[in-house]
């Protein structure tokens, strides 16, 4: 019933910046708490940032802290990622992803907490 709708990716320089948007329908928005995950071939899936149904509490990886910030809008049903400073590494494909929690103070805090999952977008950030 839940579905995930990521978009805002593509190519970007090192050193510039992407917002990535989800738009999430078929549930009751902030029951869940929302996260993003990225993969690169090859490699073992990252948890970049979550945050919780209310959007008061955040989890962010070392790898992105001070780079990326996570926000959500209850009224317009979409969560975002806002991407800055990027660098070559952060290429992948970005799911965005949802959890099922009823806690609006509880953010994601493991892959394996989400229950339902978007096609992904691809980031490609060249030197």
């Amino acid at each position: 019933q839940v579905q995930l709708v990521e978009s805002g990716g593509g190519l970007v320089q090192a050193g510039g910046s992407l917002r990535l948007a989800c738009a999430f329908s078929g549930g009751t928005f902030n029951t869940y708490g929302m996260g993003w995950v990225r993969q690169t071939p090859g490699k073992e899936r990252e948890l970049v940032a979550t945050v919780s149904g209310s959007g008061t509490s955040t989890y962010y990886a070392d790898s992105v802290k001070g780079r990326f910030t996570i926000s959500r809008d209850n009224a317009k049903n979409t969560v975002y990622l806002q991407m800055n400073s990027l660098k070559p590494e952060d290429t992948a494909v970005y799911y965005c992803a949802a959890d099922r929690t009823y806690m609006p103070y509880a953010r994601p805090t493991r892959i394996g907490n989400f229950d339902y999952w978007g096609q992904g977008t691809q980031v490609t950030v060249s030197s």
